[in-house]
């Protein structure tokens, strides 16, 4: 029995010392095929990564050329719809000015008013169209195409309102003529009775 405990732990004690480190003696064999295969494999790797490097770069350059064809075709539409604006309130100054002004039923004192509230959304149009000429110059505050495209659809948005405001100062002056019509009608109406 004391063999026996003797034995099992002479064993386990062996067996514990001989899965800590097991080192084996001799010399390390290369496989010459395998070592030339992992080479070609690693110079094949680096030119696809070359080639991947160039073709990053030429999309980097496709993508600023499509940037800034973009930002020009926004800068474009972005004049074309200011000049629109700008010649849609010429139009209706030019016309719903005049009907206007021409009106029996705008006291004379109110033409100088009309008149102004008219003149200065010209001159703000004007203004801004010499600001936007000011901008698409190239020496101009050294802007690039992005920031020339910011203010530009600052104008546009600011263009919108001045035809909306032109709108409703027309629609409000043709509403007081309406209005003075009737009333003129109603005040000088013939009776029967």
């Amino acid at each position: 029995m004391k063999i026996t405990i003797k034995t099992i732990i002479v064993s386990a004690f062996l067996l514990i010392m001989g899965t800590g480190q097991m080192k084996a003696q001799g010399m390390p064999v290369y496989d010459n095929v395998s070592f030339i295969s992992l080479v070609k494999q690693l110079f094949e790797s680096a030119k696809q990564t070359s080639e991947m490097i160039k073709t990053v770069k030429f999309l980097k350059q496709a993508k600023e050329t499509i940037e800034k064809v973009n930002n020009a075709v926004k800068q474009y539409e972005a004049l074309k719809e200011i000049n629109a604006n700008n010649e849609a309130l010429v139009n209706m100054v030019r016309n719903d000015l005049r009907s206007i002004l021409n009106s029996p039923y705008i006291h004379p004192d109110e033409i100088d008013a009309v008149s102004n509230a008219f003149n200065s959304i010209i001159d703000g149009s004007l203004r801004n169209l010499e600001f936007m000429n000011q901008v698409l110059s190239n020496d101009f505050l050294k802007l690039n195409d992005a920031e020339r495209l910011a203010i530009l659809e600052e104008h546009r948005d600011e263009s919108k309102k001045m035809v909306a405001d032109i709108t409703l100062k027309n629609k409000r002056y043709k509403i007081i003529i309406s209005f003075r019509e009737m009333q003129d009608k109603v005040n000088n109406r013939e009776t029967n009775y």
